[in-house]
Order: structure tokens, then C-alpha cells, then sequence
């Protein structure tokens, strides 16, 4: 699924209620408990499709965003991957520019989030997914392991959910496309 809107950044937070970590047809992806929560996965999502230029300023609103649904739920993992998405993308821009070694914590605390996600909801496609392609990238020695990578991916593609950013990814290499 791709997200191209880039409007309406307002974080502003609804309670769905109870069922809001209830499995959606039987696939294991959680729904948002907050209206936060689910910007915070939108502005992760449209931030793809940004100029260059604007994607910092959107995936740090989305980390706000993705921050203030976890303080009021600790329980949605939606919530969690959505910490988990925008601060692994503002990690990767770090990267690109600064190296490894400048962005120890922010792995450290990217993967944390993911781990707590899958916790809440070990079906979670796009959360399986992100692991998979994490552990593919990541060198050795901050934990990446490509085989358990490549298991991960093939988890999250066999449960016939829609995986973000794509719905297929190719477990050789990590990459994911919209097209199956």
C-alpha cells in the first residue's frame, strides 16, 4: 500500500476502543488504537513519495506522532511499528550520511520497537516483513542474520496480508514491491 497524501498532520488522539488490537480478518494485523497511531503510519508511508527535501520534517512528525499513541496505549503494536517505521527510515537517511557508528542507539531502539510489535502481534505481515528486510541489512555485528531475514520475509508473504511497502517481497534480496 502506498500513501502519496501529505496532508493533515494534526496527531490529535481517538480512542477506538477494546477491540482495537483485534486481528482483521484473520491476518494478524493489528488496527490503530489512535488516530495517532494512524498518522503516524500514513506520514511513514507517504514519506517515499516526498521530494527529498521534506522527508526528514515528515518522518519526525510521524515519530511524534507514533510516540504519543504508545504513551496512550502501550499495548497497540500498530503503535509501535509505526515508532518502528519512521524511525528506521530517519535512521537509514542518518546512515547514508553519517555511518553506522553514529546510529547505534536509534538501531538499538528501531529494533526494540519492532520486537515489541511482534510481541503484541506475532502475525503482524508488515511487521515480519520489516524484521525480515532489517535483519537482511543490518551487518553482522548489530545483529543482522540474512537467514532468519529470508524465514521472516517468507512468514510474512505466505499470510496473504498486504505487507508495507509492498505486497511482495522477494526474499533473495530483501526488496518489496507493490506487485505480486
Amino acid at each position: 500500500m502506498r500513501v502519496y497524501s501529505t496532508t493533515g498532520g494534526n496527531c490529535k488522539l481517538r480512542t477506538i476502543g477494546l477491540a482495537l488490537l483485534a486481528a482483521i480478518a484473520g491476518t494478524g494485523e493489528p488496527r490503530a488504537a489512535t488516530t495517532a497511531a494512524t498518522e503516524a503510519l500514513r506520514l511513514c508511508a507517504a514519506a517515499d513519495a516526498a521530494p527529498p527535501a521534506e522527508r526528514v520534517e515528515m518522518l519526525s512528525r510521524g515519530l511524534r506522532c507514533a510516540e504519543e499513541a504508545e504513551r496512550t496505549n502501550s499495548r497497540d503494536a500498530a503503535a509501535h511499528f509505526a515508532v518502528f517505521c519512521n524511525l528506521g527510515k530517519l535512521t537509514r537517511l542518518r546512515r547514508e550520511s553519517s555511518g553506522w557508528l553514529m546510529i547505534l542507539g536509534d538501531v538499538t531502539r528501531a529494533r526494540r520497537e519492532l520486537d515489541q510489535a511482534l510481541a503484541l502481534a506475532p502475525g503482524y505481515a508488515a511487521a515480519l516483513a520489516a524484521k525480515g528486510r532489517m535483519l537482511m541489512e543490518l551487518p553482522r555485528w548489530l545483529g543482522g542474520d540474512p537467514e532468519l531475514g529470508r524465514i521472516l520475509l517468507q512468514r510474512a508473504d505466505s499470510s496473504g496480508a498486504e505487507i508495507y511497502p509492498g505486497s511482495h517481497c522477494d526474499t533473495e534480496d530483501g526488496s518489496c514491491t507493490d506487485e505480486r
